[in-house]
């Protein structure tokens, strides 16, 4: 057999682009010889993949899928706008959200190694970017086990996910309050639950900032500390989603809106999350020529 170590796939993978299963097994084929396996991947057909190892995924969907008290949602990222509203770019992020919900892995890693069909995702994406013709990645995902009521909502196509996970009996009103509050989280794009996750750090750092901010505005040190305690209560009531004004009704909290229901139905948001597509990723500006080459040549296949 031949012998090769763990570096030289992790060398063949970097240079090709490639799975690293494939990388392995062109290794074994050409007895360890890194340049000829380079070669018959090529021939292989995962050149084209390779080709777009260095390019900047910034485009994609989030995607959400409930099934047997798993719940899960997912970015996938790929080149261009174009590509991600396409149902092929659909239809492969949904099989990646399967393999998700029912084996439950703990990192986008150990998600890319898991089999869907004698292959593994990393495989089946480096196949999809062939076929696509864009390099097509996993950026993140989000997972949560219920006995209660997991609600997910996707908007405008992808362009943000949201999920939550409730303690409750599903009934109508419990769905129905916990679409409501799916929404609000869209809209409001709170970053804690309530006060009790803001760290102290946190509360600190922010606590400077505004009295620094209020003293240059010519307020004395000891009214100014006043000051920003009132503005800390706001910050709470901005960035904390059970203390924000409900997007429907801002006559009443997020948290006053779920204890109505609690009167008679109870229910307890225990966590909630959201994505918004490519927030944080660099996007690669790209000729306009190109681009509409691009999306006359995907058309054709």
């Amino acid at each position: 057999m031949a012998e090769f170590t763990a570096k030289d796939v992790m060398a063949l993978r970097e240079q090709t682009g490639a799975g690293m299963l494939d990388c392995k097994k062109a290794l074994i084929d050409a007895d360890g010889d890194s340049n000829k396996a380079a070669e018959l991947l090529r021939e292989r057909g995962i050149a084209k993949a390779a080709k777009r190892a260095s390019k900047i995924a910034a485009e994609g969907i989030v995607a959400s899928r409930v099934e047997g008290g798993v719940g899960a949602l997912l970015e996938v990222n790929c080149e261009s706008d174009f590509v991600a509203k396409g149902d092929k770019f659909h239809a492969l992020v949904e099989e990646v959200l399967k393999v998700l919900v029912a084996k439950k892995p703990a990192t986008v890693e150990e998600l890319l190694s898991l089999d869907m069909g004698g292959k593994s995702v990393d495989q089946f994406l480096q196949e999809q970017t062939g076929v696509i013709g864009e390099k097509i990645s996993v950026r993140r995902f989000k997972l949560y086990e219920s006995a209660g009521l997991i609600e997910t909502y996707i908007h405008l196509g992808g362009t943000m996910g949201v999920m939550l996970n409730f303690a409750c009996t599903e009934t109508e009103e419990t769905k129905e309050l916990a679409h409501n509050i799916a929404l609000h989280v869209a809209f409001a794009k709170p970053q804690y639950a309530d006060a009790s996750e803001v760290s102290a750090e946190t509360i600190e750092h922010e606590k400077e900032i505004l009295k620094k901010e209020v003293m240059n505005e010519g307020k004395p040190e000891a009214i100014a500390e006043k000051i920003v305690l009132g503005k800390i209560k706001k910050f709470y009531e901005e960035n904390c989603l059970l203390e924000q004004k409900f997007v429907k009704d801002d006559s009443i909290t997020v948290k006053e809106l779920i204890a109505n229901v609690a009167k008679h139905t109870p229910i307890q948001l225990k966590e909630f999350c959201f994505f918004v597509m490519g927030q944080g990723i660099e996007k690669k500006s790209e000729d306009l020529s190109e681009e509409v080459a691009k999306q006359v040549e995907a058309m054709k296949k």
